[in-house]
C-alpha cells in the first residue's frame, strides 16, 4: 500500500507539471493528457492492487500449509501419546501374564513333584522309587514288625506283583520269605529267599537269606540240603554275621 501511494504521488507530480505548463497546449491536447494521465494512475494502482493480492493470496497459502502442518503435528504428537500409553498398558499385561504362567507352572510342579521319582536308601542300596512305591513298601514292612505275618505276607505279595522293577524287590523278597516262614509257609519261603540271593547275591540281605534257606531246609526236614547251604555260606560270605551262624549250626 505503501508502494502504491508513493506511486500515485509521483503521477500526481507529473500531472502538476503538465498542468502548469498547460497554456503551452490547446483544449483537446489538455483533455487527451489528462485523460492519458488518469490511465496511467489507473494502470499504476490496478498494477499495485493486482500485486499486493498475490502477497496476500500467498501469505494465506503459506499460512494455510504451516496450520495444516501443525494440525498434523498436534495429530502426530497425539497418537505417540497413545502408542505410548498402549505400549505401557501392553507392557504392564505381558507382565501379569507371565507372572500368571510363573504361578501357574509353580503350583503344577508343586502337584507334579510328589508324584515323581525321588531317591531313597533301603537296605544300603540307593535307587529312585515313586513315593506312592515307597509308601506300600513301608506299610507291608511297618505290618510286617506289628507281628502281623498273615496280612503283611499279603501285602509284599502285593507289592512285588505291583512293582516288579522296583528297588525294593530284594528287600521285599526277604521280608516276604521271613513273613512265610513265621506262618510255617517254608516251602514258599524257600522260593522266596532263593530268588532274592539268584537276583541279588551282593545284596546287604543275601548272607541272612541263605542261612535262612537252610532254616527253611531244616523245618522241611532236608538236613543234608541244609548242611550243604551253611557250607556255601561259609565260602560266599565268610565274614558276615550270618558266617557266624552257621559256624555254629555246623558245629552242632
Amino acid at each position: 500500500m505503501k508502494f502504491i501511494r508513493v506511486t500515485v504521488c509521483l503521477v500526481l507530480l507529473s500531472g502538476s507539471s503538465l498542468m502548469t505548463h498547460a497554456g503551452l497546449f490547446d483544449d483537446e491536447e489538455a483533455r487527451r493528457a489528462i485523460l492519458d494521465l488518469r490511465q496511467r494512475v489507473e494502470s499504476v494502482r490496478t498494477g499495485a492492487e493486482q500485486g499486493s493480492g498475490r502477497v496476500d493470496g500467498e501469505l494465506v497459502v503459506l499460512r494455510k500449509g504451516v496450520l495444516d502442518l501443525q494440525a498434523q503435528l498436534d495429530q502426530l504428537r497425539s497418537d505417540m501419546a497413545s502408542l505410548r500409553g498402549l505400549n505401557e498398558q501392553l507392557t504392564r499385561d505381558l507382565s501379569a501374564v507371565q507372572q500368571a504362567q510363573k504361578s501357574s507352572l509353580q503350583t503344577l510342579d508343586d502337584r507334579l513333584k510328589p508324584l515323581e521319582p525321588q531317591r531313597v536308601t533301603a537296605d544300603g542300596r540307593d535307587f529312585l522309587s515313586h513315593p506312592s512305591e515307597k509308601q506300600a513298601f513301608e506299610s507291608a514292612l511297618s505290618i510286617f514288625r506289628s507281628g502281623e505275618f498273615l496280612t503283611s505276607k499279603t501285602a509284599f505279595l502285593e507289592f512285588l506283583k505291583r512293582y516288579p522293577h522296583s528297588g525294593y524287590v530284594p528287600s521285599a523278597l526277604f521280608w516276604l520269605g521271613n513273613a512265610q516262614y513265621a506262618t510255617r509257609d517254608y516251602a514258599a519261603a524257600l522260593v522266596n529267599f532263593r530268588a532274592l540271593v539268584a537276583s541279588d547275591p551282593g545284596h546287604l540281605r543275601a548272607p541272612e537269606a541263605v542261612l535262612s534257606i537252610a532254616n527253611c531246609q531244616t523245618e522241611l526236614k532236608d538236613t543234608r540240603g541244609a548242611k550243604k547251604t551253611l557250607e556255601d555260606l561259609l565260602k560266599a560270605y565268610p565274614t558276615s554275621e550270618a558266617a557266624s551262624a552257621a559256624k555254629e549250626r555246623l558245629s552242632r
